[in-house]
């Protein structure tokens, strides 16, 4: 029976990676123009393309050295909120109907990027914003940051399930992502591509982006913060906690180590590994993207009071388990107060039901104990 489920499970998550028709391959590039305006680079790249290489592996080394002044940001001047219409921004080949969000209206953050693009789509950050209801409402809140390729609603009913708590949520879109993709892309697929520089641009801006929510939380009272991840938000998440001591409960849905093995291993990004492999090998790729890798930051995150759970599933194919299973074994060697759940199905199939409301579940139930814990005394956020 165990074979059968696995088979089962698996072909069942192969079906549903497989089920997109625009993912494009795009060619290699290491894209050290985006390097530009980074701290350390100040315009002096290399222009000879013998030399990008080296001089990504070099950068990278000396990022994940100085990485708090690579994450550093100054708080953005213009944060305002604004009512608008729920729109999806589908990414799917098939997406749903759109038209039944179009009755709706909820309030977005809004502000300007600290991480300038040549997109201004995307240098407008955004941060659909889901307040406990009054009554309820205490100093509590979480930055909410789905997956790739999430249209606008996913993990909204996560956010009004935090709410029940009297937890309020910003739930924000990363990078190219809903509001924020370029008109020339039907996929968030600037986030992460076979371009290094502009995916450690875009993660770079992602982390940054949450940190500055984080800011706007505390000017409107909210000072006990957490943070959700889910897939590539995971690894945002992860960055984004390892330099910000203000995330002290953080959910970890979906985890691994080194964004380039799970780039060249998984499922769901055959398409980059197929733009890659023919200009560079795993290891070099490995090299080019360590600093927007968690276990880079491993050290910098266990120096922080913190409380932690992972979630992982059995059978993913995207995030491949032997690598979420490193991250935990790493977790135990280092004695962190943390949590990890295994769940019987696999990364896509995490959003089938049943999975999604079991995953719900022990995402909502920890969040809510664990502030609890770190938090014993909160006050209403009014106080």
């Amino acid at each position: 029976m165990r074979r059968l489920y696995a088979k089962w499970m698996i072909d069942w998550e192969t079906r549903l990676t497989e089920r997109d028709t625009n993912r494009v391959v795009r060619p290699f590039e290491w894209g050290v123009e985006w390097t530009r305006e980074w701290p350390f680079v100040n315009g002096n790249y290399p222009r000879a393309e013998t030399a990008h290489e080296s001089y990504v592996h070099e950068l990278n080394e000396e990022i994940v050295r100085n990485s708090e002044q690579f994450f550093s940001y100054t708080t953005p001047s213009d944060y305002r909120l604004e009512q608008r219409q729920v729109e999806l921004f589908a990414t799917r080949s098939n997406p749903q109907n759109e038209a039944k969000y179009r009755k709706q209206k909820a309030a977005f953050l809004r502000f300007t990027s600290p991480v300038a693009t040549p997109y201004p789509e995307n240098n407008l950050a955004n941060a659909r914003w889901f307040p406990a209801p009054e009554k309820k409402r205490t100093k509590r809140a979480v930055v909410v940051i789905p997956h790739w390729n999430s249209d606008a609603i996913s993990h909204n009913a996560l956010c009004t399930a935090f709410n029940w708590f009297g937890i309020s949520a910003l739930r924000i879109s990363m990078p190219y992502h809903d509001i924020r993709r370029p008109k020339e892309l039907t996929r968030a697929d600037y986030a992460v591509s076979a371009n290094v520089g502009r995916t450690i641009d875009a993660t770079r801006q992602g982390v940054i982006d949450i940190r500055c929510c984080l800011d706007w939380l505390e000017q409107q009272g909210h000072t006990e913060l957490g943070v959700l991840g889910t897939s590539l938000g995971s690894c945002y998440a992860f960055l984004a906690s390892a330099h910000d001591e203000r995330l002290r409960v953080n959910v970890f849905n979906h985890a691994s180590t080194y964004f380039a093995d799970v780039v060249w291993t998984g499922q769901s990004t055959r398409h980059i590994r197929a733009g890659v492999e023919s200009s560079i090998g795993r290891e070099s790729l490995r090299r080019a993207w360590a600093c927007i890798s968690p276990t880079s930051y491993v050290d910098r995150y266990a120096a922080k009071k913190k409380k932690t759970q992972v979630i992982y599933a059995k059978y993913d194919l995207t995030f491949p388990t032997e690598y979420s299973l490193q991250v935990i074994e790493e977790f135990k060697r280092r004695g962190f107060d943390f949590k990890h759940v295994e769940l019987p199905c696999g990364h896509y199939t995490t959003g089938e039901t049943p999975f999604k409301f079991m995953d719900g579940y022990h995402i909502v139930n920890y969040m809510v104990r664990a502030m609890g814990q770190m938090y014993p005394r909160t006050a209403p956020v009014s106080a």
